[in-house]
C-alpha cells in the first residue's frame, strides 16, 4: 500500500494525537514529542500506535504464517530493545536478578510475531541512530567521547536479526522437548558478554550491594530530611504536590502497600511511549524512618495511569481478555509472563481513570541503544549478543501463556524456520519506512516554527 506524503504526515499527526491529546506541529510541543523528534528510535519508541495501524492498513505486511498457524499469546505489544533489562524477580520482595522483557503497559493478548517484528525493527533503527550519532545528524547525552567508536556494518545488523530469531526459535523448540523449560531465567553471563557488566552492576544496586545507597532507584531518590526520608528535590522530575492532593493520594492507595506512605511526588518525563502519562510516587517505609540504615527497609511505589494497549485499537477481538479494563489486563499479563511475578502489582479505578500500582525495582538496570550499538571494538558481536539474549527471554515470556501444551511453541518455530528470513526483509523495509516518517514528524514541528 501506498500513502502520499501529504497523507503519510496526516496519519502520523492523527495517530499521535489520538493518543497523546496534541497534534505535533499545531500545539504546543509536549515533552513526549520532543523526545520524538531527536532520532527514528525514539519516534518508534513513541508511536507503537502507528505500528498496528500500519499492521491493520497493510502499509506493513508479514508473513501470513505467522498469524494464520500460530495461536495468540500474552505479548508485551510494546516490545523493542530499549524494553528489556535487570530487574530483580518477585519484585523488591525478591533477590534474584534476571534479564527479562520490563514493559508491560502495552500487554494484550495478541500474535507473537508482532513483538518479534517490532524487535526486529528496532535492530535496525538503534543502529542508524548509533550510525547517526557518530555522523553527527542525531544527538546523545549518553556518550561524552565519540573518539574511537564504530557502529554495526548493515551485515551486522542483519546478523544480529537473524541471531534474534534463532535464540527464539531454540529456545521454543526446548520447551516442546522439556515444557519444564517454561520455568527457567537468563540471570548471568561469562566475562566476555555485553550483559556481564550489567549484572554486575544490577547486583551491587540490590539490597546489600556495594552501590545500594548511591545508585540503586531507591538510593538516588531518597534522602534525609528534617522530616525524615524523603524525595529528593529533582525539578523536573519529582514536582512536590499541594498538601490537599498528597493527602487524597495516601488515603486512596495506602490499602495498597505493606507500610506507611512517607512521601508522594508526582514523576515527570519518564519513559518515550508514556512520559506524557500523569503517576506518582509513593514512598514507602516504617514510620517515622529517617536514617540510611533504614533504607533497605524503604520502597518506591508507582501509581501510573493506564490506557489501552496499544495493539487494540485495531485487533481487540483478537481474545475476550482483551476486553479487561486497560489496568487488569495489564497485571493479569505480566503475571502470566514473569516467571516470579511482582508481589506488589495491582490495579486501581481512581478518579475516571484505570491506574497501575507497582513496586519500583531497586536493581533495574537497562542499556540504551548507544551502550549496545557504539563500541570501540566489534559493535556487531555486541549487538547479536544482546539480540540474542532478548531472543532468548522473550520466547520464555511468549511461552509462560498455556501451560496445557506446546502447540503455540510448535507452530512459532515452525513459522520461524520457514518465513523467518522473508520477516527480515519486511522488518529492514519498514524500519525505512520510520525514518520516513521521522522526518515528517520533524518537518510538520518546524513548520510551525
Amino acid at each position: 500500500m501506498t500513502q502520499s506524503t501529504h497523507d503519510r504526515t496526516e496519519l502520523i499527526a492523527s495517530e499521535l494525537e489520538r493518543i497523546d491529546g496534541a497534534r505535533p506541529g499545531r500545539d504546543a510541543p509536549g515533552r513526549k514529542h520532543r523526545k520524538m523528534e531527536g532520532n527514528p528510535f525514539h519516534f518508534f519508541r513513541g508511536s507503537a500506535q502507528l505500528f498496528y495501524t500500519d499492521l491493520h492498513d497493510g502499509v506493513l505486511t508479514l508473513p501470513k504464517g505467522f498469524t494464520d498457524w500460530v495461536k495468540p499469546t500474552a505479548i508485551m505489544g510494546d516490545c523493542h530493545m530499549s524494553n528489556f533489562g535487570f530487574v530483580t524477580e518477585k519484585g523488591l520482595h525478591g533477590n534474584l536478578i534476571v534479564f527479562v522483557p520490563n514493559d508491560f503497559d502495552d500487554a494484550c493478548i495478541g500474535h507473537a510475531v508482532w513483538d518479534i517484528a517490532r524487535y526486529l525493527t528496532s535492530i535496525f533503527l538503534a543502529s542508524h541512530y548509533a550510525h547517526g550519532v557518530l555522523d553527527g545528524q542525531y544527538e546523545t547525552d549518553e556518550v561524552d567521547d565519540l573518539s574511537g567508536l564504530s557502529a554495526p556494518s548493515e551485515k551486522d545488523q542483519v546478523k544480529a536479526a537473524r541471531a534474534f530469531l534463532k535464540c527464539y526459535r531454540k529456545t521454543a523448540e526446548a520447551i516442546v522437548a522439556d515444557p519444564r523449560e517454561r520455568r527457567r531465567v537468563l540471570s548471568g553471563f561469562p566475562k566476555h558478554h555485553l550483559l556481564h557488566k550489567g549484572i554486575k552492576k544490577a547486583q551491587k544496586r540490590a539490597i546489600g550491594g556495594s552501590k545500594f545507597q548511591s545508585k540503586s532507584t531507591l538510593g538516588k531518590a531518597v534522602t534525609i530530611t528534617d522530616e525524615g526520608l524523603r524525595f529528593r528535590d529533582r525539578p523536573g522530575r519529582y514536582k512536590r504536590l499541594d498538601a490537599a492532593t498528597a493527602a487524597r493520594i495516601q488515603s486512596e492507595f495506602r490499602p495498597y502497600v505493606d507500610d506507611e506512605i512517607l512521601d508522594v511526588v508526582e514523576r515527570l518525563g519518564a519513559g518515550t511511549g508514556s512520559v506524557n502519562v500523569e503517576r506518582y510516587y509513593l514512598l514507602v517505609g516504617p514510620k517515622g524512618a529517617s536514617t540510611y540504615a533504614e533504607l533497605a527497609m524503604c520502597h518506591i511505589v508507582e501509581v501510573k495511569q493506564q490506557r489501552h494497549a496499544a495493539p487494540l485499537h485495531h485487533f481487540a477481538e483478537i481474545d475476550p481478555r482483551n476486553r479487561l479494563s486497560p489496568a487488569h489486563l495489564t497485571v493479569d499479563l505480566q503475571r502470566l509472563m514473569q516467571r516470579e511475578p511482582d508481589l506488589l502489582l495491582d490495579e486501581v479505578s481512581w478518579e475516571g481513570a484505570q491506574w497501575l500500582v507497582r513496586s519500583r525495582h531497586h536493581a533495574r538496570v537497562c542499556l540504551d541503544p548507544e551502550e549496545i550499538c557504539l563500541r570501540k571494538k566489534r559493535p556487531g558481536k555486541a549487538l547479536r549478543q544482546y539480540a540474542e539474549a532478548c531472543g532468548e527471554t522473550l520466547a520464555l515470556a511468549h511461552g509462560r501463556t498455556d501451560h496445557r501444551s506446546t502447540a503455540f511453541e510448535t507452530a512459532i518455530a515452525a513459522r520461524i524456520a520457514d518465513s523467518g528470513e522473508a520477516l527480515v526483509e519486511d522488518t529492514m523495509r519498514y524500519a525505512e519506512r520510520v525514518i520516513e516518517d521521522h522526518a515528517l514528524l520533524r518537518d510538520l514541528v518546524a513548520q510551525a516554527g
